[in-house]
């Protein structure tokens, strides 16, 4: 896996404002707004940043939350989870490892087999529907 560094110049030629803001600012989307939160379609959820594959269609479930959820990531190699004291409150960020962009948090509220609820913005996501 190979690491993307970019300024944040580089970032924002990249990216449209409001992804800018939350994928490299750690920003929020306000819920139930991101094309993803009702995608029932089967595929691939990739970081909008650096194409990397993060969670799968199967992974993914209606948590009522107001962000898409997943239960599980693809794998363990492909995000970083970290500690979040802002707001006020204590979370577990979620970031993409390839290019450390702001991905949403991880909750210990989710569904088995995991009982996590990886809560992502949609504009950190980008999806690639499965060939029928």
């Amino acid at each position: 896996m190979a690491i993307v560094n970019k300024t944040d110049e580089q970032w924002k030629q990249q990216l449209n404002e409001e992804t800018y803001r939350v994928a490299r600012q750690q920003g929020t989307e306000a819920p139930f707004s991101g094309n993803y939160y009702h995608n029932e379609d089967s595929g691939i959820y990739h970081c909008i940043c650096c194409d990397a594959t993060l969670f799968t269609s199967q992974q993914k479930y209606d948590s009522g939350s107001g962000w898409p959820s997943f239960w599980r990531p693809i794998n363990n190699q492909c995000i970083t989870e970290t500690r979040d004291v802002t707001l006020g409150m204590v979370r577990i960020e979620v970031r993409c490892t390839q290019c450390d962009a702001h991905l949403g948090h991880v909750f210990e509220d989710g569904p088995k087999p995991t009982g996590l609820r990886y809560c992502i913005n949609s504009v950190c996501l980008d999806f690639e529907k499965a060939k029928e």
